[in-house]
């Protein structure tokens, strides 16, 4: 059976995020994730972790200019020393939150950067940034998003991704592999996650088009989750949907779908 995370940054929007811990906790969940944490001190977040007894699944590195449209500064020219810093800052949250998954932003590539040159420089800032993380116990991953979401992004296919953790090391490069984003850009979503669970380090879901909660589009979760549990995965999906409606509401989806 899958183990879900479930994303503060989505979920359980009904209070305030430092109230999502016990909500989720209160909801079944023993495992959560978020996208960043940094508006919070790390040891106020453990503090939250350790009073609900849930693990820290997985957050994001800094992504740079968030407000201004940027999502990740490791394909960017120009902002290495910025992108340090910024692995910097997630290891030392990590350490505090004990959490063993780091998602590292590829970015979108500025207008006149060619696909060769952020391609080099990608593949040479995960370089860096691993040699940092896997002393650290900590494993980084990235992800495929889709265009239609975050148009201009620069890793949008499960082989791309591949082939990039091929070239710096699975030992401490994986792949984040959405659901959600692989049924919008490239479908057969179960084959791809055959082919790919080698170097699968992390899961996400949500349903499509909507990006709600499993059941609530076209996706066939039954067989997804089935598959999951046949391949062998065994790290934590993250719930990253925005809920259709009221989150605890909506969360009928775990016992339709998997019996938990």
């Amino acid at each position: 059976m899958p183990r879900f995370a479930a994303n503060l940054s989505m979920m359980f929007n009904e209070v305030p995020f430092l109230d999502r811990f016990a909500a989720a906790r209160a909801a079944g969940f023993e495992g959560v994730e978020f996208l960043f944490p940094y508006e919070y001190p790390a040891a106020e977040l453990r503090v939250r972790l350790n009073g609900e007894g849930l693990t820290q699944a997985l957050f994001n590195m800094p992504p740079g200019n968030w407000a201004e449209g940027e999502r990740g500064l490791a394909s960017l020219p120009g902002r290495q020393a910025e992108f340090r810093e910024a692995v910097k800052r997630a290891l030392d949250y990590a350490t505090t939150l004990d959490c063993r998954r780091i998602h590292c932003m590829a970015g979108i590539v500025p207008p006149g950067v060619s696909p060769v040159t952020a391609a080099a420089l990608y593949a040479s800032n995960l370089a860096w940034a691993t040699e940092q993380a896997h002393p650290a116990g900590v494993k980084l991953v990235i992800e495929p998003i889709n265009h239609r979401d975050m148009p201009g992004y620069f890793l949008n296919t499960q082989a791309q991704g591949a082939a990039v953790i091929d070239a710096v090391g699975r030992d401490r490069l994986g792949l984040q592999f959405d659901v959600y984003h692989v049924q919008i850009t490239e479908g057969d979503i179960t084959k791809r996650m055959e082919q790919f669970m080698p170097v699968i380090a992390h899961m996400q879901i949500a349903d499509v088009p909507a990006r709600n909660e499993p059941g609530t589009g076209e996706i066939g979760w039954d067989f997804v989750f089935r598959r999951m549990d046949e391949l062998g995965y065994d790290g934590w999906v993250g719930c990253e949907y925005r809920p259709a409606g009221d989150t605890v509401a909506g969360l009928g989806w775990r016992q339709r779908f998997t019996g938990a």
